[in-house]
């Protein structure tokens, strides 16, 4: 019996791959499509991934900040966000350099458009439906969401940049209480963080069964055919998703907390099969604060802090996704683009990944914004539809592996003993 719980995950995504193809959208038993079936078991496991998700980042956001004094908020908090500028600056460079040198918009030198025949209308009315009305103001309104009016309608909105924000700043004023008070609620709040955190091990038993639901659903309506017209742009991508985690970040752990990769990548196991397959970073956060924990050995002051920021800000695989679809987009339409062009391009891509996460359709509204700010037809995004949910799954776990990789450096410059399955192993021996 297989008892890992990312060997489950993976079984169940491969498992899921080919029952999704094979049955495609209209296979049915006793009048029962099993589409449906696929449906209902991946939405109500991811619903009840998301049910834990406001919680939980309260709680140990705000039992983060009420264990450190200002000044180690301060110094925690530079580490951070020094970390995901680095990190997600690092992977839109990436995916600059290879879509630039790889140029998958050009075929045989001719723009893809002229000479590719594929029906993008309805993906693309869909998409302009989507979003219509958004422009740059929408990055202007990433710093209005940060102080709602309404913190319970913001969660309840999704709007998780301005439910970090309040509990940053309620479990930072906690520490200028006097006790008793204090005490109360920091033991209140420790208690509920412990138990959101067994409420996500209960959810997690059932990972494998609502990881194959979602991903045959989604294989049922893809199936793999459909990538083969916009194959070069799909292993574009794939390609600088792949640099940027399997290469730079894994160099990031070795020079700046001298920690082994492969370590790294076996605890983070489980949480990075569960972001691939529901391609959500806040919905695997309860799994990834519990690998980070429990594998890295990584403390829950610092790992309630730097996770749940990282969630919402840090998003290293959405950022390069949306540089190298948008100069995709202007090679492809035959729009080239100057030095200054391409690095609006960057600083938007950068600017809008921090925030943007909290409006719908998040990724289509950034690069429409980037590919406004170009002059490339806006339409073109529906063409990036037809492989966008593979894609959207890759980066996901690239954005999770991320946050993870800044927690277990910050927590090492932080001077804490990190205790990876690898390292008792070694120390044993000695």
């Amino acid at each position: 019996m297989i008892r890992k719980l990312h060997w489950q995950i993976l079984i169940a995504i491969l498992v899921g791959a080919l029952v999704g193809v094979s049955s495609g959208q209209d296979a049915q038993l006793l009048g029962i499509r099993f589409y449906d079936v696929f449906s209902f078991i991946g939405e109500l496991f991811l619903n009840a991934l998301k049910m834990i998700i406001v919680p939980l980042i309260s709680a140990s956001i705000i039992t983060g900040a009420s264990n450190l004094g200002g000044s180690n908020l301060g110094r925690l908090g530079g580490k951070t966000m020094a970390f995901y500028l680095f990190s997600s600056t690092a992977a839109i460079l990436i995916g600059l350099l290879l879509v630039n040198a790889l140029s998958p918009g050009l075929v045989d030198g001719k723009p893809l458009m002229s000479v590719l025949e594929l029906d993008v209308a309805n993906d693309s009315a869909a998409v302009a439906e989507r979003i219509e009305g958004r422009g740059g103001s929408d990055i202007v309104d990433v710093f209005i969401r940060m102080v709602p009016p309404n913190v319970v309608a913001a969660a309840a909105d999704g709007q998780m940049l301005g439910l970090i924000f309040f509990s940053l700043l309620f479990g930072a004023m906690i520490q200028r209480v006097e006790d008793p008070y204090r005490t109360s609620l920091v033991n209140f709040w420790q208690g509920v963080f412990r138990v959101m955190m067994e409420m996500t091990m209960l959810v997690m038993r059932f990972a494998p069964l609502g990881v194959f639901g979602l991903v045959a659903k989604t294989m049922a309506v893809t199936g793999f055919d459909v990538m083969l017209p916009l194959a070069w742009f799909f292993a574009t991508v794939v390609l600088a998703l792949g640099l940027h985690a399997l290469v730079l970040l894994p160099l990031v752990l070795l020079a700046a907390g001298r920690i082994n990769p492969l370590w790294h990548f076996q605890v983070m196991g489980p949480a990075l099969l569960t972001a691939f397959s529901t391609a959500s970073s806040s919905a695997t956060l309860p799994l990834t604060i519990e690998s980070v924990e429990k594998g890295a050995g990584v403390s829950q002051r610092t790992s309630s802090f730097v996770l749940p920021l990282g969630a919402t800000v840090n998003m290293d695989g959405t950022a390069l996704y949306e540089c190298v679809a948008a100069i995709f987009l202007a090679q492809a339409y035959g729009v080239d683009l100057s030095f200054a062009q391409q690095f609006m391009i960057v600083v938007i891509a950068l600017l809008t990944s921090i925030g943007v996460a909290g409006i719908p359709a998040a990724s289509l509204v950034a690069i429409s914004i980037i590919l406004a700010a170009v002059g490339v037809p806006l339409e073109g995004i529906g063409l990036l539809m037809v492989t966008d949910r593979i894609l959207d799954m890759l980066r996901t776990a690239v954005n999770v592996f991320s946050d993870s990789c800044c927690a277990v450096v910050v927590a090492s410059s932080e001077g804490e003993k990190l205790l990876y399955p690898g390292l008792k192993e070694l120390e044993s021996r000695d």
